[in-house]
């Protein structure tokens, strides 16, 4: 059995040649299965102006799988408050949670989540990153039953108390989720320089708050399980080529998979290898021995997986072996 709870981090994926609603759908099943099987909750991630990734519009994609489920909790990971009012998000969430009671959590980025023409697009400041601190804090107000602004609440929303979460991959996010007695969520499945570096600081600086007596950390992972470890290294190696195409690609013309295989057979792997540098792949054995040596080596208080095979149905498969191997069934 797993040392810590196991988590998911459905990046609502729109695979080569399937449809966004094929996709949404696809999360759906997930979600059911990481229920049955035991996964802790399930979060979504808002990002923008990208063809693969459906879960946009963060709120609208958790209702309806909190709809279609009865009782894992279910979240952001996050919403990039920089491009929202407080008011806006605490409502939303409020709404959720109104809804379904005891099952909504919410992670907040501080990072726009797309490129500066989209952050224009959604008629926010630029600078408004500069502010996610305060923001943070409005939000939390909107949240509890003690708004920090005089004569406004947040209807749905006030009262809730919808637990906050803070992602970072940097120094800034671990320090901020300490002084505010915040869980904090490494995105190591993305940016793993600083995971050691932000967990110790974040543990060490850690002050308790009404809503958390101790640090608390999450920190994310890659994860590929097949049935076989050939299967499994040919589905990373279409992990592989999907993030060439994320730091290599332009909107306007994609790069084919002979192009990306080119990509990687030179110098520019390295920049893939040091993203995907927390990757489980392999047989179901194999990636629950890598996920219990992860935990001691992230100091981690709970493990969120980002499963990476390249369709809906080998994502569900591997989310189904990881569960078997892990005997995470035992911890539902």
């Amino acid at each position: 059995m797993l040392s810590v709870p196991l988590s998911v981090l459905d990046l609502a994926t729109v695979d080569r040649g399937q449809t966004v609603g094929a996709s949404l759908q696809g999360s759906v099943r997930l979600a059911q299965l990481a229920e049955q099987a035991g996964y802790r909750r399930v979060w979504y991630a808002e990002h923008h102006n990208f063809s693969s990734i459906a879960s946009s519009a963060t709120a609208v994609l958790i209702a309806h799988v909190a709809a279609n489920t009865s009782r894992i909790r279910l979240g952001a990971g996050g919403v990039m408050l920089p491009n929202h009012a407080p008011l806006v998000i605490a409502e939303q969430f409020g709404t959720l949670a109104s809804l379904h009671p005891d099952r909504i959590d919410l992670g907040l980025g501080r990072a726009p989540g797309t490129d500066p023409v989209t952050v224009r697009a959604l008629r926010r400041d630029p600078n408004a990153a500069d502010t996610f601190p305060q923001d943070v804090l409005e939000l939390q107000g909107y949240l509890s039953d003690e708004s920090r602004v005089p004569g406004v609440q947040a209807i749905p929303g006030r009262g809730t108390n919808v637990p906050l979460y803070i992602l970072g991959s940097s120094l800034f996010g671990a320090q901020l989720a300490a002084k505010l007695g915040l869980p904090y969520a490494f995105a190591s499945h993305f940016a793993p320089a600083a995971l050691q570096q932000a967990v110790a600081v974040y543990r060490e600086r850690f002050e308790p708050s009404e809503q958390l007596g101790e640090p608390y950390v999450i920190a994310a992972v890659n994860v590929i399980a097949a049935d076989t470890e050939e299967e499994a290294q040919e589905q990373l190696h279409v992990a592989r080529r999907t993030r060439v195409r994320v730091l290599f690609g332009r909107r306007d013309r994609k790069i084919t998979d002979d192009e990306a295989d080119e990509i990687l057979r030179g110098p520019h792997a390295a920049h893939v290898d040091e993203m995907m540098t927390y990757t489980a792949a392999g047989t179901p054995d194999h990636v629950a021995e890598y996920l219990e040596k992860f935990v001691e080596h992230a100091g981690a208080d709970e493990l969120i997986v980002a499963f990476q095979s390249p369709t809906v149905d080998a994502r569900l498969r591997s989310a189904e072996l990881v569960a078997d191997a892990v005997r995470l069934s035992a911890q539902a």
